[in-house]
C-alpha cells in the first residue's frame, strides 16, 4: 500500500488487511550461526610457546589518544614488549616483534587481539 501512495500507520494497516481477509506477510527470523568450538587451542604448557598481543587504548590529559601494544607470553604471564605509541602503523608491530623475538626468542604461535593465531 505504501508504494501505491497511501500514508497511514501500521494499525490501519492491519485493520484493512483483516477487513478484506489477507494476511500480512510473515518474516522468517533470521538464522544465528553458532559459534564453532575451537578444539585446535590447547593451553600452554611451556613458556615462549604462545605469545598474545593487543592493543590498549587510554587518552591523556591534554586529550591525546595513546595506544600501547601489549605482548604478553601466555604461560608465564611475562611481557616481552610493552610500546606506546600515538600512533601504529603496520610497519611499527613488526619492528616491536622483531625486537621483542630478538631479546626472547620466537614463540610457537602468536595470537592477536581479534583471535587471528599466528604460526
Amino acid at each position: 500500500m505504501r508504494r501505491e501512495g497511501w500514508r497511514h500507520g501500521q494499525n490501519k494497516t492491519r485493520r484493512v488487511f483483516r477487513e478484506l481477509g489477507l494476511q500480512l506477510r510473515n518474516k522468517t527470523p533470521k538464522r544465528r550461526v553458532k559459534a564453532k568450538l575451537r578444539d585446535d587451542r590447547k593451553p600452554a604448557t611451556r613458556s615462549n610457546e604462545t605469545w598474545a598481543m593487543d592493543f590498549v587504548h587510554n587518552q591523556l590529559a591534554t586529550g591525546h589518544k595513546l595506544r600501547v601494544l601489549t605482548i604478553v607470553d601466555i604461560f608465564s604471564r611475562f611481557s616481552p614488549a610493552l610500546a606506546p605509541r600515538f600512533t601504529f602503523r603496520g610497519a611499527d608491530v613488526v619492528a616491536v616483534l622483531e625486537r621483542a623475538c630478538k631479546e626472547v626468542g620466537f614463540p610457537a604461535t602468536i595470537s592477536g587481539g581479534l583471535a587471528q593465531i599466528l604460526q
